[in-house]
C-alpha cells in the first residue's frame, strides 16, 4: 500500500490528499506572490471613544487594553488581488488597541476582534493558516452620496451594521504620512488563534497570540480623504435573522460609543503575503 506523505516547508490544509494547498502564500509549483503592485485597495476607517470596562471584557488571556480606549471599525474592498488570478474581496473589521504580556513576548498592537470578508478562500486561508479571526458576511461596495460614502455588512440580506463617512475632503498625501508616523505607536495586529479539538467541546488543539507586524514595504499610499465626522449603526438581530452571528452583533450593538476620534478614507496600492506571521509566546 502507498499513502502520501506530507513535503516538509510546504502549506497544507484540508483536504490534504491531494497535495499542497493553494492560496496568498503558496501558487502553483510552489510560486509566491510578490504584491508590489497588487492588489489595490480602498479603505474606509473610523475610530470611536468607548469604554474601559466594556472593551476589557474582550479580551483573551494575557491580553490588556492600552490607551487610548477606542474601537475602530474599518471596510476594505480590495482588486485585482494577484493569488486569487486578478479577483477581488471585501473586509469589515473591528479592533481595539491592546497589549500581548506573554512569557517571552510584550507586544504593544491593535487587537483584531472580528474580521468578516465576502469570500470563503480568504476565510478558510486567513484562519488556518494565520490565525485571523474571519467569519462570512454579505459586503457590497460602498455607496458615495455627494462628500459622505455608505458602507454595509450583512447577512442573508440582513444589514448588520453600516458605517457612514461623512464631509470627505482631501489631504495631502505627505501629510497623511507624517500623521500616521506620529500616532500612538503600535507594532502591528494582534491575533488568538484558537482551533477546537474534535469531540471535546471547551478543549482547543491549537490556541495562542498571534502578531501581524506592522511592516508593509510594498504599500504605496496613492490617496487619501478626511472625515468630518463618522456615524456608525449596529442592528443587534435576533437568533432568526443571524442564526450564527447574533452573539457577536449583539455585544458590538451594546458597546457605548462616544466622539469619533478619527475618520478617513485612503486608496492603496501593493501589500504583503503575510508570510511574516508569527506566533508570540
Amino acid at each position: 500500500m502507498m499513502n502520501y506523505s506530507f513535503l516538509p516547508k510546504n502549506y497544507y490544509r484540508m483536504p490534504t490528499h491531494f497535495g499542497p494547498s493553494l492560496g496568498p502564500r503558496q501558487g502553483l509549483d510552489g510560486r509566491r506572490y510578490a504584491c508590489i503592485d497588487s492588489p489595490n485597495a480602498t479603505a474606509y476607517k473610523a475610530t470611536f471613544c468607548a469604554e474601559k470596562e466594556e472593551l476589557e471584557k474582550l479580551l483573551p488571556p494575557d491580553f490588556s487594553l492600552r490607551a487610548p480606549y477606542t474601537v475602530t471599525f474599518e471596510f476594505n474592498y480590495c482588486t485585482n488581488i494577484e493569488w486569487l488570478a486578478g479577483r477581488g474581496y471585501n473586509t469589515f473589521g473591528v479592533s481595539i488597541p491592546a497589549t500581548y504580556n506573554g512569557t517571552a513576548d510584550t507586544v504593544h498592537g491593535d487587537l483584531l476582534l472580528v474580521l468578516w470578508e465576502n469570500m470563503a478562500d480568504p476565510i478558510i486561508t486567513g484562519r488556518e493558516d494565520l490565525g485571523f479571526s474571519k467569519i462570512y458576511c454579505e459586503l457590497p461596495e460602498a455607496q458615495t452620496i455627494g462628500n459622505d460614502v455608505i458602507c454595509r455588512a450583512s447577512w442573508d440580506g440582513f444589514e448588520f451594521a453600516s458605517l457612514r463617512l461623512k464631509g470627505l475632503c482631501e489631504i495631502d498625501i505627505e501629510e497623511k504620512a507624517a500623521d500616521v508616523e506620529e500616532a500612538e505607536p503600535s507594532e502591528g495586529l494582534l491575533h488568538y488563534k484558537y482551533m477546537p479539538k474534535t469531540g471535546c467541546p471547551g478543549e482547543a488543539d491549537a490556541e495562542y497570540a498571534v502578531l501581524t507586524p506592522a511592516d508593509w514595504p510594498n504599500m504605496k499610499l496613492e490617496h487619501a480623504r478626511q472625515a468630518e465626522t463618522a456615524t456608525l449603526v449596529i442592528n443587534r438581530g435576533t437568533w432568526e435573522q443571524l442564526p450564527t452571528l447574533v452573539h457577536i452583533v449583539s455585544c458590538l450593538s451594546e458597546l457605548t460609543l462616544g466622539e469619533c476620534i478619527q475618520a478617513k478614507m485612503t486608496k492603496s496600492r501593493g501589500a504583503k503575503d503575510l508570510s511574516d506571521q508569527r506566533i508570540l509566546r
